[in-house]
């Protein structure tokens, strides 16, 4: 039984915290003030939710510093994570590197904006090809054993790397994106993950909101959205994308299922998937998601909804 499984009372939704920190800059998606984000993430935590998942480049650091706030009273009680490797300059120009001595500087920040002496799992957030997976995990390794770090992960991580970090420490949970768009984690790590007892959470279930039906075509986007103004977002085949679930709504609807529904269902047929993350700006979103959560389409209107997004 993997980390994450039968954890946290059964319920296998996760907050991704890039949601409460638009206004920050770095990797968010639109404004919500202090006072919103701390009421949200604890309105979450008293219908249920445990895991929070957040890493610095998260408004740069705000998403950081306001669960250390909503958490300062209960931080035994909730399961934080956050995550080294993707930094920034002064500039505010992203940096991605797993050098040693920025995965240390990062820890050491990232506790004090959680404002806690431990972060429960923490990851390396993406595979650097200038460095080896293992030297910045001998970093973590020594932040675990002086108690600093409870569990380690690895984040859009490859076979490859799982095998060299199996020479420094045991990788307890890796997390990649999953969803009905993007399914190469069932080929290329679930059977490996099965094998070596490893958890598995997916982020961009919802993929940006295209899922739900929240994005639509030619959308304009606050300039505290990464969407506004990243190239991974301007670059993708999101316009097919919303085209095919235009399509599928239809069928959706005679089956009396969401795409909130539908798309937390898909990750959630693998039994590999022990979390599902999702982004949630408010308190409509957050109790659409959990009521969905009880809804969700069996194995036969997956397929056929599958089925239709292909064809």
């Amino acid at each position: 039984m993997g980390l994450l499984k039968n954890k946290f009372n059964n319920l296998k939704l996760g907050f991704g915290c890039a949601a409460i920190s638009g206004e920050g800059g770095g990797y968010g998606f639109g404004d919500i003030s202090s006072q919103e984000s701390i009421n949200l993430l604890r309105l979450a935590y008293d219908k249920g939710v445990r895991v929070y998942d957040s890493a610095p480049i998260y408004g740069f650091g705000l998403s950081e510093q306001r669960l250390g706030q909503a958490f300062k009273s209960n931080r035994e009680e909730v399961f934080l994570i956050s995550k080294s490797g993707v930094s920034w300059h002064p500039s505010k120009r992203v940096n991605m590197t797993n050098d040693p001595k920025v995965t240390q500087l990062m820890l050491e920040q990232s506790l004090r904006d959680l404002n806690s002496d431990y972060i429960d799992l923490y990851m390396i957030h993406w595979p650097d090809k200038n460095i080896d997976i293992r030297r910045p995990l001998e970093v973590i390794v020594k932040a675990q054993e002086s108690k600093k770090v409870k569990h380690i992960g690895l984040c859009n991580t490859t076979v490859e790397d799982l095998e060299k970090a199996k020479e420094i420490t045991n990788i307890e949970v890796v997390q990649s994106e999953l969803n009905i768009f993007e399914n190469s984690a069932v080929k290329l790590l679930f059977p490996y993950l099965k094998k070596n007892n490893i958890s598995f959470m997916s982020w961009g279930t919802f993929d940006k909101g295209i899922i739900t039906g929240s994005v639509k075509k030619n959308k304009i986007f606050d300039k505290s959205d990464a969407r506004s103004r990243a190239p991974w977002w301007k670059k993708s085949n999101k316009d097919e994308k919303i085209e095919k679930i235009n399509s599928l709504n239809p069928l959706l609807d005679k089956e009396n299922i969401s795409g909130v529904e539908f798309a937390l269902g898909h990750n959630l047929s693998f039994p590999e998937v022990e979390i599902v993350l999702c982004g949630m700006k408010d308190q409509i979103q957050l109790d659409s998601t959990l009521a969905a959560m009880n809804n969700l389409p069996n194995e036969k209107q997956i397929d056929l909804f599958l089925e239709k997004i292909n064809e």
